[in-house]
């Protein structure tokens, strides 16, 4: 149910209603008393969400998780042998080629 909000052309009184949607508008003021009331056009509330967070992956299905789970395993290397082979984390072309021309230096 929506809050609306009114105000009285004699008294200026402003104040809140919650009320249905199909309810009759108020007419009375609560402070003088006249039928002078009229509901003042808003903005409207959004919605709230309040609480730690609410994320789309928040409520994925079992499912859901154990098939993610299996990709991410499946692209993980399988051995130690990929491992060693694989350049080293920030490593460049560059850093290699001085090293072969280091160590080629040092054959002659």
């Amino acid at each position: 149910m929506p809050t609306y909000d009114y105000r009285c052309k004699n008294c200026e009184h402003e104040f809140e209603q919650f009320q249905s949607i199909t309810a009759k508008l108020l007419r009375k003021c609560p402070e003088c008393g006249r039928l002078r009331l009229q509901r003042l056009i808003g903005t409207g509330a959004a919605v709230l969400f309040k609480g730690s967070g609410f994320y789309e992956t928040d409520y994925r299905s079992d499912s859901y998780k154990k098939s993610e789970k299996a990709e991410k395993d499946a692209a993980k290397p399988k051995s130690d042998k990929d491992k060693k082979d694989s350049p080293k984390t920030g490593e460049t072309t560059a850093k290699k080629v001085d090293k072969a021309q280091k160590t080629d230096k040092k054959k002659i």
